[in-house]
C-alpha cells in the first residue's frame, strides 16, 4: 500500500526484493494521495516500479475526509485478494487507512519504518505512526534507536530491525547518477555552489506569518537556493497572497527521484521539512538544515550532519556550513533493507 512520494522510493526497493521470491505474488494498490505528474507518475517510471495493480485515485482533502476516503476504497480490494500480508510504508493517511482496514478485516499487517518517533503530538505523521505500529503484527524497523521506542511501548515482540529500505535506492541511484547536473534550471550554476530546499510539513505552510518567514529566511542564503515547490506549498503561498521566489530564492518543480540525488550531491546543503530529504542528504554526504523543532531521523544529529533550525535564526550561515570531517558510520544498515525485510516477511509468515 503506498500513496506518496516517501512510500515510492521504498516500494520500488521491496518490488525488487520480492521479485526474486519464487511463488510470491506482490499486489501493488495506490489510494492516489499523491496524483499528479511529478509527484507520483514519474516515481514508478525512473525508479522502474511496476504498475499499481490498483490504484484508488483518491487524491487531495483534510486529513479526515482523505482518511476516511481512502478505508472505504481499500476495504473491497483487500477483501478481493485476501493477502497474507498487507505492507504499509512510512508515517502518512495511506500508511493508517491502509493498517486500519486491514485489522478490521483480519488480515496481517507488516509496517516498514516502524518506530520512528519525533514525540511531537502536533504532527499528523506521528499520529499515523504511533497509530500503525500498535496495529501492526509485524514492526520492520530501520534502526536501533526506532526498535528500543517500540520496546519502549511493549512492542519488542512483533519487532525485527531490518535496516532502512531508502538506503538501497538511495545508493543504488547515488552511482548511477553521479556527476549528473544538466537538468539544472538555468538560473542555478552547478560549477557554482548552491542549496537544496523543499518545505511541505502543515507546521510551516499552514500558518501565513510562519510561511512568510521561512520564505524570507531561504532569501537570504547566500547562495542560490533551488526550492523544490511541492503542490502544497504553492497552494498556501497562494491563499496567503506570498510569492514563492525572490532574493536567492530559484523556483522549481519537484524533481525525480534520479536528479533529486543529483541535485543534492552537487549541492553545498540542503534545507528541509522532510523526513526523506534529510536522511538522503545525510547518506549522500552533505549537510542539511532542518526547519523543524525535532527529527525522527536523531542519527543524523550526530557529528553535526543535519543541524535543527526552527526559528531561522541562523539560516544564512547554517545552509553553507562546511561538511563535518568525522565519519558517520552506518546507522541506516549497508543497502540490503529490503531483502532482510522480506526475509522478516517470509519468517513471520512461516511461523503464523
Amino acid at each position: 500500500m503506498v500513496g506518496a512520494r516517501p512510500q515510492f522510493v521504498k516500494l520500488a526497493a521491496m518490488a525488487q526484493a520480492l521479485a526474486g521470491q519464487p511463488g510470491v505474488e506482490h499486489v501493488i494498490v495506490h489510494t492516489g494521495q499523491h496524483y499528479d505528474h511529478v509527484m507520483s507518475d514519474v516515481f514508478f517510471a525512473d525508479l522502474r516500479i511496476p504498475a499499481p495493480d490498483v490504484n484508488l485515485g483518491i487524491g487531495g482533502g483534510g486529513h479526515g475526509q482523505q482518511t476516511g476516503a481512502m478505508l472505504a476504497g481499500l476495504e473491497p480490494v483487500l477483501q478481493q485478494h485476501a493477502p497474507d500480508w498487507v505492507l504499509v510504508y512510512g508515517d502518512t493517511n495511506s500508511t493508517l487507512a491502509a493498517a486500519l482496514a486491514a485489522v478490521k478485516l483480519h488480515l496481517p499487517v507488516a509496517h516498514l519504518e516502524a518506530g520512528l518517533r519525533s514525540f511531537n503530538r502536533r504532527m499528523p505523521e506521528e499520529h499515523n505512526r504511533v497509530l500503525t505500529d500498535h496495529a501492526a503484527d509485524l514492526l520492520l524497523a530501520p534502526t536501533q534507536v526506532a526498535a528500543r521506542h517500540l520496546a519502549d511501548e511493549g512492542l519488542a515482540a512483533r519487532t525485527v530491525v531490518v535496516g532502512d529500505v531508502m538506503t538501497d535506492i538511495c545508493f543504488t541511484v547515488r552511482d548511477a547518477v553521479r556527476g549528473q547536473a544538466e537538468f539544472l534550471p538555468t538560473a542555478v550554476d552547478a560549477t557554482k555552489p548552491y542549496v537544496v530546499a523543499t518545505i511541505h510539513r502543515a507546521e510551516n505552510t499552514d500558518d501565513p506569518a510562519r510561511l512568510a518567514q521561512v520564505l524570507a529566511g531561504l532569501a537570504e542564503v547566500p547562495v542560490p537556493v533551488l526550492l523544490l515547490a511541492h503542490p502544497r506549498l504553492l497552494q498556501r503561498a497562494a491563499d496567503f497572497g506570498l510569492t514563492v521566489g525572490g532574493g536567492s530564492i530559484v523556483a522549481a518543480e519537484p524533481l525525480a527521484y534520479p536528479q533529486m540525488v543529483a541535485a543534492v550531491m552537487n549541492s553545498v546543503g540542503v534545507v528541509t521539512d522532510s523526513g526523506g530529504l534529510q536522511k538522503e542528504a545525510f547518506l549522500l554526504g552533505v549537510p542539511v538544515t532542518t526547519v523543524r523543532t525535532e527529527t525522527e531521523w536523531v542519527e543524523t544529529l550526530e557529528g553535526g550532519w543535519n543541524v535543527l533550525d526552527p526559528n531561522l535564526g541562523d539560516l544564512a550561515r547554517l545552509a553553507v556550513r562546511p561538511a563535518p570531517a568525522e565519519q558517520q558510520g552506518a546507522p541506516y544498515g549497508t543497502g540490503d533493507a529490503a531483502q532482510r525485510a522480506v526475509q522478516a516477511l517470509l519468517e513471520a509468515q512461516q511461523g503464523a
